[in-house]
């Protein structure tokens, strides 16, 4: 059912000193912020050959990141994100397989304009996952 990686995720408490690192030590390309006010972070893409890592950034106190970043000060690893043909079928499926849906079970547009869904990390070995619409 999942297709390829599309990202890992990492939260990070510094956005600049992140860019800075990923741009400047490591060589990598790296794209602008981007709000996305309904999830609640700042995103930057850093493009690899083969994937993407997102940066994430809390944007607003409501932000799912600044609270991720109170337990994990450094910062870290969020979630991975996996590409779906069909995020509809996807959902149906891993819920009729008891697996749990976060939020409304409704996929919402994600920084990339398309669908995601996030399941439950406890039912992932402790993984936040995403689900992206190719």
């Amino acid at each position: 059912m999942i297709g390829r990686l599309n990202h890992v995720a990492i939260a990070v408490p510094d956005l600049q000193a992140a860019v800075a690192g990923y741009a400047g030590t490591l060589g990598a390309t790296v794209s602008a912020p981007q709000d996305e006010p309904d999830h609640g972070v700042t995103v930057v893409f850093v493009e690899l050959p083969n994937t993407k890592i997102e940066l994430l950034h809390p944007l607003g106190e409501s932000s799912p990141i600044a609270s991720f970043l109170e337990k994990n000060p450094a910062g870290g690893i969020h979630h991975v994100c996996y590409e779906v043909d069909d995020i509809l079928a996807a959902r149906d499926k891993l819920k009729a397989e008891g697996a749990r849906v976060l939020g409304d079970g409704e996929p919402k547009i994600g920084a990339h304009g398309k669908p995601v869904l996030f399941l439950h990390p406890k039912d992932f070995f402790g993984t936040l996952v995403e689900l992206e619409q190719v």
